[in-house]
């Protein structure tokens, strides 16, 4: 089984996508593939980041430390 990427991977190769397709120098399937790759890595971040704000927010809780604060 494959490991899974760390959050930092993932943004990483989303990064090389995105410089990839400013390029403007690929073919139209080849951008539709890298296109629908990063649609795929933005959504699996945003639920990384999702977990962690959870994570964050239980151990502030844990500490008595009320993350609505101002």
């Amino acid at each position: 089984m494959a490991k899974e990427k760390s959050f930092e991977e993932n943004m990483n190769r989303l990064e090389e996508i995105i410089n990839d397709l400013e390029q403007n120098d690929k073919p139209l399937d080849q951008t539709i593939n890298l296109f629908k790759e990063g649609l795929n890595l933005v959504k699996t971040c945003d639920s990384k980041l999702k977990a962690f704000e959870v994570e964050v927010e239980d151990i502030m809780k844990k500490n008595g430390s009320d993350s609505n604060e101002d």
